[in-house]
């Protein structure tokens, strides 16, 4: 069953009561990185495994986004400011306990590539916040496949 979720800010990057950061360089520059994430939303699966979908909704102001195992989310884009941020919140899912989410991309300029960080801030119930903390370990492996991946990808 689908759940709408609270409607945080940007700032809930900064202040979620669970919150997990990562961090991984690429050859890329920013910019690249930035199109990747921002421009070809609909290229995710080919680069990001846990990725199974994603459609661009109203003018790309939202996406609609399919993971593996079934997981869905209805996001809305809070910051799209290239070549640093791409941020969006999660307004509607299937995943039982969550009550707030928000996901953040930065990238900054590493030698002549690109220092990707991904923040994953999130809420719910508690326990959704003891499984999500659980979870922090295969979300680091996911996001280091995903930006090898991609990574290779910009390199081609």
């Amino acid at each position: 069953m689908a759940r709408r979720l609270r409607p945080e800010g940007l700032e809930f990057a900064d202040s979620a009561p669970v919150r997990m950061s990562f961090v991984q360089e690429v050859a890329a520059a920013p910019e690249r990185v930035y199109r990747a994430l921002a421009d070809d939303v609909r290229d995710w699966p080919e680069w990001f495994p846990a990725v199974t979908a994603v459609q661009p909704l109203d003018g790309d102001a939202g996406r609609d986004v399919r993971l593996w195992g079934g997981a869905r989310f209805r996001e809305t884009v809070l910051a799209a400011k290239p070549p640093e941020v791409y941020a969006y919140r999660v307004d509607v899912t299937n995943v039982p306990g969550v009550r707030a989410l928000v996901e953040e991309w930065r990238l900054t300029p590493a030698g002549a590539g690109t220092r990707v960080r991904w923040t994953f801030a999130t809420d719910g119930t508690a326990v959704f916040r003891g499984v999500a903390r659980l979870a922090r370990p295969g979300l680091g492996r996911s996001f280091r496949q995903a930006v090898g991946a991609l990574d290779r990808r910009l390199a081609t």
